[in-house]
């Protein structure tokens, strides 16, 4: 039985006079006083179905029934339309399928949601997700997303990568996040974790040989669930043996250069730049700037060190933003309360009027040197943050994303890539006063930075970098230790005991006494590159089945409760909830 000879989005002037059978969903129905015209739309596109009383009686009783979303099969012959009736925005809108029968093949109740309703709440659309689906935005999202991936097996195909699968139940490795664990019966008492990354396995591939390793992994972080986060994502993983750094920046550069050309035909500029973290961090308050726009931070440091103005002379660091605005009392309230939601203890400002007046409580307190320094445009206004070098980062980092946004500085429709490069190996451990990889524990200091490893941890430079594409970090990877020796001095400053070594790891230090290459590689997040091609919002909205923000699946209600009897045959015990202070 063939269900359709065409598809609905497929239908051209040249099929007019053809009788043809067409099948799919009811996407509108109008009632024009005995006409009926139905929208039919299939992955295809759309195409319109005329239903004459007076030529098909039967098909026309049965489209007066028919609601939005029942599944139809329409036969008739294809008409042009009259000229004043052609849809110049459909490819099938200068004809029309004149119905000559009609069968609906299923049937829907009343929609919970329209799909070209906006603002419905996310649970509902998540709870009905098949439903969500069929809209147009979504399903361009997804199909996207395939093409996407396609292009990408294409380009790392090309250049010699061998595409292996890694496990999904894994051993434990600490990773950054928390790891999902997965009781099993065999072994009471024993849980193996979903994998936050193949990280360990890739370092085994290519010691084992596949000199260049690529998959498209799927990875699970118990954490919490963002807009741009979720807790099960997809990303290009890529590792390869005797690496070059630069070859691994171009092989990335000409596949996503491919990928935004062939998705949404647009350019890359190639080759990306290169900025080290610590520039970054100084000029961007950011590991991952959005280079769309100015507005860099500057630094005053030096300059107030015998400031009459204690805060400033007294704070490690001193840093400002000149901003092309002229903000009044309220504007500089909202904004002092958002640096204080990232941290800072207040947020000191300079505001130069139109009139070229200064208006602040700190000026008075301002040698003439510094206000000479601060000195901005008529219409302009400077804002400071004075405390710890990351802190005033971080803050002055928010405030200058969210200005950028707020005042139309991003250049829109740009798209400025560039290489993160020179991360510290480590970053002070608040909780414990000791260290914690800024990357993964399996990142390799740079040559220099090996000797710091026993006398300045603290100063050793990671030969780490993160691919970021207008503010949003798409990749992250590293040259990996290929000695064992360094390895287990790294997990050493990292506090983890030689029995944890050898329980966690001891495999891994094998491996890497038995003739290791030196490795390296990276791995871009699909879901984050389809946000960015989709101009979406919501990392979300480019998965086809995802959680809430809650970690929950409102359609089929995971996670769940198991029957007791599942529970005792894991050997596993609910605990009761403490309640929460």
């Amino acid at each position: 039985m063939s269900w359709r000879d065409l598809g609905a989005g497929e239908v051209r002037p040249e099929h007019v006079g053809q009788r043809l059978k067409l099948a799919g969903w009811v996407a509108r129905r109008r009632d024009h006083g005995g006409l009926v015209f139905i929208d039919l739309r299939d992955s295809t596109g759309v195409s319109q179905l005329v239903v004459n009383p007076e030529r098909a009686p039967e098909a026309a009783a049965a489209a007066h029934d028919i609601r939005n979303e029942f599944v139809l099969q329409a036969e008739g012959e294809i008409a042009g339309r009259a000229p004043e009736n052609v849809n110049p925005g459909l490819p099938t809108g200068e004809v029309e399928l004149q119905v000559e029968r009609l069968e609906v093949i299923s049937r829907s109740p009343p929609l919970p949601f329209q799909l070209d309703e906006e603002g419905v709440d996310e649970t509902l659309r998540l709870r009905y997700r098949w439903l969500d689906l069929r809209r147009e935005r979504l399903q361009r999202n997804l199909r996207l997303r395939a093409q996407a991936v396609s292009i990408i097996r294409r380009e790392i195909e090309a250049a010699g990568f061998v595409d292996i699968e890694t496990p999904i139940m894994a051993k434990p490795t600490p990773e950054g996040a928390r790891d999902f664990l997965v009781p099993t019966r065999l072994q009471q008492g024993r849980f193996f974790a979903l994998p936050q990354s193949p990280q360990i396995y890739k370092q085994l591939l290519v010691i084992a040989g596949f000199e260049r390793y690529y998959q498209i992994a799927r990875c699970f972080r118990d954490e919490d669930v963002r807009a741009d986060r979720v807790q099960e994502l997809t990303q290009l993983d890529v590792e390869m043996a005797f690496p070059d750094r630069e070859f691994i920046f171009e092989l990335i550069e000409r596949t996503f250069a491919a990928v935004w050309r062939e998705c949404i035909e647009a350019e890359l500029p190639v080759p990306f730049p290169h900025m080290p973290y610590a520039e970054a961090m100084l000029r961007y308050g950011s590991d991952k700037p959005d280079l769309r726009f100015g507005l860099e931070i500057e630094d005053a440091t030096e300059l107030t060190r015998g400031s009459q103005f204690k805060v400033f002379a007294e704070a490690p660091a001193v840093r400002f933003l000149r901003v092309p605005q002229e903000f009044s009392r309220a504007d500089l309230a909202t904004l002092e309360e958002f640096a204080r939601e990232w941290g800072a203890k207040g947020l000191a400002y300079l505001v130069y009027s139109e009139d070229d007046e200064v208006r602040s409580p700190i000026a008075k307190f301002l040698s003439e040197a510094e206000l000479a320094e601060f000195r901005s445009e008529p219409g302009s206004t400077v804002l400071f943050g004075a405390d710890t070098p990351e802190l005033v980062a971080r803050v002055l980092g928010a405030v200058r994303s969210r200005l950028g946004k707020e005042l139309g500085l991003v250049e829109e429709g740009a798209w400025r890539p560039v290489w993160i490069t020179d991360f510290p190996m480590f970053d002070p451990d608040e909780d414990t006063g000791g260290w914690k990889a800024n990357h993964h524990p399996f990142t390799a200091p740079t040559p220099e930075s090996v000797a710091a490893l026993s006398s300045d941890p603290g100063s050793a430079v990671a030969q780490a970098y993160d691919f970021v594409v207008n503010g949003t970090e798409l990749g992250s990877g590293s040259i990996r230790i290929h000695q064992p020796e360094v390895q287990q001095q790294v997990f050493d400053l990292l506090d983890i005991s030689q029995e944890e070594q050898r329980a966690r790891f001891g495999f891994l230090l094998d491996a890497l006494g038995m003739g290791a290459p030196p490795h390296g590689g990276i791995a871009p997040g699909i879901d984050r590159t389809v946000m960015l091609l989709a101009a979406e919002p919501n990392l979300r909205d480019t998965v086809a089945f995802p959680k809430n923000q809650a970690g929950i699946d409102p359609m089929t209600g995971a996670p769940s409760e198991v029957p007791q009897e599942q529970l005792v045959e894991l050997g596993i015990r609910v605990m009761p909830q403490k309640d929460k202070p």
